[in-house]
């Protein structure tokens, strides 16, 4: 996972600055037909030998993004709250240097601000037509209440997927889950895990966080969940409670939210 750090939380050191556009003139580029569910959508012709950024800050807070050339549009969350949003698309110029080729605000206003985390945006890249949406379903058809169908996903996923150290210690660039690969080799690393708890509970209406940032009981940088449950977040960390399992050993699906410290949410 240490080696992906720079990927996930990326940051460009110099732009070249181009005025702001707003919403009503962002063109075919930006697509805010879902901005009433907190995400927004990017359609941009990326050149296969040209990096390309998308960069959404609100404030001084901001994420960064890697676009990939073979898609012709991917989805991102406006996960920092109610307020203006500040979109860009950056290309690379040469090292840390990128120039602005488009940019608009955007405003949100939510009444629910959970809906942002029920959404297939990049890195929690789901359809209903899934294998995992599909199993998420099949597994939890007899549950009665948001609790226990989470508790059915986490035990699946701890009980079947197993740990991926050549994966976790390999030299990733701009790596993102891929759900059914995960499923369907059963095996993946913190990440992975992460990625597929999430979309397996959204993909049953039950809103959840991809967490990315430290935790007492790794000593590397780390992938978990925050899923509302009962009228609050609470932290899940399939990755660990899978290894605890492997040996045998007790533990409790809710962790201790003081153990774990966030630097990303998605």
């Amino acid at each position: 996972m240490r080696n992906m750090v720079l990927a996930i939380v990326g940051f460009i050191a110099l732009f070249v600055l181009a005025p702001v556009v707003h919403a009503s003139q962002t063109g075919d580029w930006l697509d805010l037909e879902q901005l009433d569910r907190g995400v927004i959508a990017v359609r941009y012709d990326v050149k296969a030998d040209v990096k390309t950024k998308l960069m959404i800050a609100k404030g001084q807070n901001k994420y960064t993004y890697t676009l990939l050339a073979d898609k012709q549009q991917e989805t991102f969350p406006l996960q920092m709250g109610n307020g203006r949003y500040t979109i860009t698309v950056l290309e690379q110029v040469n090292g840390t240097k990128y120039k602005i080729v488009q940019e608009a605000e955007v405003k949100l206003q939510l009444t629910n601000s959970s809906k942002v985390f029920l959404n297939s945006v990049q890195n929690i890249d789901w359809r209903s037509s899934d294998k995992a949406a599909q199993l998420a379903k099949k597994l939890t058809r007899s549950a009665d209440t948001d609790e226990e169908k989470v508790k059915l996903i986490h035990e699946y996923i701890v009980d079947t997927i197993r740990y991926d150290k050549a994966l976790a210690s390999s030299e990733l660039t701009d790596y993102l889950p891929d759900i059914d690969r995960t499923l369907s080799g059963k095996k993946g690393m913190c990440y992975d895990y992460a990625s597929l708890f999430a979309s397996m509970l959204r993909s049953v209406d039950i809103p959840t966080k991809l967490v990315m940032g430290t935790t007492d009981y790794v000593d590397v940088y780390h992938a978990w969940n925050e899923v509302y449950l009962n009228g609050r977040w609470v932290t899940i960390d399939t990755t660990v409670d899978a290894g605890w399992k492997s040996k045998g050993a007790g533990f409790k699906m809710i962790k201790e939210a003081s153990r774990y410290s966030a630097a990303k949410y998605y």
